[in-house]
């Protein structure tokens, strides 16, 4: 899977022309995910391949301005959302019991979440990433349970490599993907031998091969990348193998 999040950025023109690039391609083998913000979604109505929301609203409906809730992502074409990304986490003090509470709800408006874990550079430099990591993903199966994991997809972004022009290397992704499905398979091997796990944290056309090409890195949730529909093209094609 090669998921594109724009965050706040873009215009209609550009969904317009990205719905072409992509629809011009062939990828038979890779699930394409598109996340431009809300206002957006709509002209992606026949898109060859998938539209999700960047976040969604903890409440169902009620006097919470600004919020969009499950039901209308689901309504306007979505099936997938984002949960957690850090910029949600840091800008919005999203803690991992309401990125949980979010995840349930997104399953049960009939919504894949695609889930954002990650740790900061004084978390990475502390050596207690693993441990981090380990905290977000717990908070969620205590929600859901491990059982709901085979309906939820896993995107670990080092925050330190999101905008920054730093990459994790494929090696310490690696790493930290191992870490998380042999920590899953201790709860169920089924749900974590089959779970897919994107890698987050400016990937390039030009480095998405050698980082696709690690055993338990199963595609890309991609940033500034997926405003330029020929890059964005070109790392899908990376996936693709």
């Amino acid at each position: 899977m090669v998921a594109g999040n724009w965050k706040m950025n873009g215009n209609i023109e550009l969904a317009k022309q990205m719905m072409d690039t992509l629809n011009g391609a062939s990828l038979p083998d890779v699930d394409v995910l598109v996340c431009p913000p809300f206002p957006f979604i709509s002209a992606f109505d026949s898109l060859n391949g998938a539209i999700g929301g960047q976040n969604l609203s903890e409440f169902d409906s009620g006097a919470h301005t600004g919020e969009v809730s499950g039901s209308m992502l689901k309504s306007v074409g979505c099936d997938f959302v984002l949960v957690g990304h850090s910029e949600r986490r840091t800008d919005n003090g999203e803690s991992d019991k309401l990125v949980a509470e979010k995840v349930s709800v997104a399953l049960k408006h009939g919504l894949t979440p695609v889930l954002c874990v990650g740790e900061p550079e004084s978390v990475r430099d502390s050596g207690e990433f693993f441990n981090h990591i380990q905290a977000q993903i717990e908070a969620v199966i205590n929600v859901i349970g491990i059982e709901n994991f085979d309906n939820i997809v896993v995107a670990y972004e080092p925050v330190w490599a999101i905008g920054t022009g730093k990459t994790a290397s494929p090696l310490q992704a690696q790493e930290v993907h191992a870490f998380i499905r042999e920590y899953l398979r201790k709860l169920n091997a089924d749900i974590a031998n089959g779970l897919r796990i994107l890698y987050g944290g400016s990937v390039k056309a030009a480095n998405a091969n050698e980082l696709f090409s690690q055993p338990d890195v199963d595609g890309g949730l991609i940033g500034g990348a997926s405003l330029d529909p020929q890059e964005f093209l070109n790392i899908c094609l990376a996936a693709k193998g």
